[in-house]
């Protein structure tokens, strides 16, 4: 199905409108009073529980009865952390322990 140039402009910018708004919501609502505990508690817990829901789904899959035992998981994760702790750094942690992965999942496979 194809869509004409005119509608996809509207489409575009129907969308970046809501964009602008959904961003700004928080800020037009909240720039006056503090915020509600309820949302003082998802500021401060829920960045915790979001890592440590992507580190169970990221080691969900581990297989320790056959080689390679989950090592490269295992390692990349040691290394991640370590990385965040050395640099403080939250992109280098990231990119450091997927490439540290990937290389260790390409060798020991």
């Amino acid at each position: 199905m194809r869509i004409s140039l005119s509608a996809a402009l509207i489409a575009t910018l129907a969308i970046a409108v809501v964009m602008f708004l959904l961003r700004a919501f928080p800020f037009l609502v909240f720039s006056k009073k503090d915020p509600p505990p309820f949302v003082l508690f998802i500021e401060r817990y829920i960045p915790s529980m979001i890592i440590a829901i992507l580190i169970i789904y990221c080691l969900k899959d581990i297989q320790l009865t056959a080689a390679p035992f989950g090592l490269p998981s295992i390692i990349a994760l040691t290394c991640t952390v370590a990385l965040h702790l050395w640099r403080n750094n939250s992109m280098i942690s990231i990119f450091g322990g997927t490439i540290i992965y990937m290389v260790l999942n390409y060798v020991l496979k």
